[in-house]
């Protein structure tokens, strides 16, 4: 009988701490690492299967802790944009999941649901779970190629207790939230997750997330959130998540950080340096990124929050009075709301996902292009598409500097995430163009950032895409090489990583990936998906069976 079922043989041996890599053999048994020698220790007839990986790196999977792939799962279990970068543990829940539902949540709301890759026909197939740990389960039990854990989306969390009203909750709404929030902290959720320049999250203020905030911290949880402004008010978003941090006692984890808008981005040196002064100071606050110049989210986000009021944007946009008065807040923005268009401009707005045929025409244009096409200014063409599809319209801003990514990486609180689902061209081409980021994000950090322009070193790009990511999310067993923990595993060729999806292009796989295992379990094997399914849930801190 062997010892092993894989031994790896003959690859840089990256771990996923940041230590300097070495030469040295990995053997797999069962779900598990279960050696790490010096090369040659081990004779290969005491194991099943030898892998030459000569000239190869082996890594610890890499863990993605903005994951936008619960609609995709559901559809197709392989999660190949993913698998085919490195990402063996997909950790979802960005304002939204699709559990628990009761309460007040609406299903007809996921159509214009800001975190779902908008394909009409899936949302109408979404079941519906009562119980958080009912979705999870269900996805595994369906199959999936990665590991999968999620945050309670507090967006989700305000619809069940609120709707879509704005306005502070009733004392009877806010105990609502704290009870659900307690229920998914104890089904597995790893904390609570807040997109505040989203309704209905927007409509949330500081008290009532700190209130929800204190029921996770209760369970050791995290409050991870897209803060409520990355642009004109960035330094005061970031300090009210710093605030509610301090007033609830728990760690503090910030989305995609970014300097949104060319005005903007002399800040993320303020930005780096305030938290590095609240981090000596001893707040546990750290930030993740993605490795693009450009944002996806919905051309709603061209319009004011308070015109969702209620789930009515698009009564609203058909009332005279009240589009009206949307357009002039779009053209004219108060403040208080992220004004995507007066950031970048109509320029730099590419909206892409239109489902209609007779609105394909303007797929990958430019809003200006748009709206010189249809002779109209720029609002007025975003309201009547909006309208006319009667759905979010994902859109690709381009907002962000290339220098500040550069920046970014190097900050040892940084870690990676995909902010995208996982996406096969076969199927999502079709749909219509998508950000790159599902195809490329870690490799484009791998071959861009590590090899081509040496921003930062190998071993610290790993440890961000891994060990930095379970770390903080309490998950002690994974994203690291170390005998004992479970076999997920990477093999990866430093001298051809890299991404090839483009903002004109995207459904195109990264290539330099070699093989990947999920406990264990061969998912990729010469760069082809083995179509393999033995992705488990991962366990937020507050689990109890």
């Amino acid at each position: 009988m062997s010892d092993f079922h894989v031994l790896i043989r003959g690859a840089r041996v990256v771990d996923g701490t940041g230590n300097p890599w070495f030469y040295g053999d990995v053997a797999l048994q069962d779900d598990r690492i279960a050696a790490i020698t010096p090369p040659g220790q081990i004779p290969a007839d005491s194991v099943a299967e030898v892998v030459d990986a000569t000239g190869m790196v082996v890594c610890p999977g890499f863990i993605d802790i903005l994951s936008h792939s619960i609609l995709p799962l559901m559809i197709d279990g392989r999660c190949l944009s993913k698998i085919t970068q490195g990402v063996t543990t997909e950790i979802m829940g960005e304002a939204w999941t699709p559990a628990p539902y009761g309460g007040k949540v609406d299903l007809k709301s996921l159509e214009n649901n800001p975190f779902a890759l908008q394909v009409p026909q899936w949302v109408e197939r979404i079941p519906t779970w009562s119980h958080f740990r009912d979705w999870l389960e269900a996805m595994v039990e369906a199959g999936v190629s990665p590991n999968i854990g999620s945050f309670l989306g507090g967006g989700t969390l305000r619809r069940y207790a609120m709707g879509m009203e704005m306005g502070e909750p009733s004392a009877e709404e806010l105990e609502t939230m704290r009870r659900v929030a307690a229920a998914a902290m104890e089904e597995g959720a790893f904390g609570v997750s807040y997109a505040l320049i989203y309704p209905p999250d927007a409509y949330a203020g500081t008290d009532e997330l700190v209130e929800v905030c204190k029921v996770v911290g209760q369970y050791n949880g995290l409050y991870i959130t897209h803060i409520r402004s990355e642009a004109d008010g960035l330094l005061e978003g970031l300090e009210e998540a710093l605030e509610i941090g301090q007033r609830a006692d728990l760690p503090v984890q910030i989305y995609h950080l970014k300097a949104a808008g060319r005005r903007n981005w002399p800040k993320m040196p303020q930005v780096i340096e305030r938290i590095e002064q609240a981090r000596a100071a001893g707040q546990d606050v750290t930030a993740d990124m993605y490795s693009y110049p450009a944002a996806g989210t919905g051309l709603t986000s061209t319009l004011p929050p308070w015109a969702s009021a209620g789930g009515k944007l698009f009564d609203n946009l058909r009332d005279p009075e009240m589009r009206a008065k949307i357009r002039a807040e779009a053209l004219h923005p108060s403040g208080g709301w992220e004004a995507m268009v007066d950031l970048c401009g109509p320029e730099g707005v590419m909206p892409i996902g239109f489902h209609k045929p007779e609105n394909r025409q303007y797929v990958g244009k430019r809003l200006s292009e748009i709206a010189a096409m249809r002779g109209q200014e720029w609002v007025d063409a975003v309201m009547d598409l909006l309208l006319s599809e009667e759905q979010r319209i994902s859109t690709i801003y381009f907002m962000m500097s290339e220098d500040n990514l550069r920046l970014q990486l190097r900050q040892p609180w940084i870690m990676i995430g995909t902010d995208a689902g996982g996406l096969d061209p076969a199927w999502a081409a079709p749909i219509g163009p998508y950000h790159p980021r599902a195809y490329g994000c870690y490799t484009r950090v791998l071959g861009k950032f590590v090899r081509e322009e040496k921003v930062i070193g190998l071993e610290d790009a790993v440890r961000k895409m891994s060990w930095a990511v379970a770390s903080r999310l309490g998950l002690r067993d994974r994203g690291r090489l170390h005998v004992g923990c479970y076999a997920d595993v990477v093999i990866f060729d430093p001298a051809t990583v890299a991404d090839r999806a483009t903002f004109e292009e995207p459904h195109q796989l990264s290539v330099g990936v070699r093989d990947v295992w999920v406990n264990g379990v061969r998912v990729l094997r010469d760069g082809t998906h083995t179509g393999a399914t033995p992705g488990r849930i991962v366990e937020g801190p507050g689990r109890r069976a």
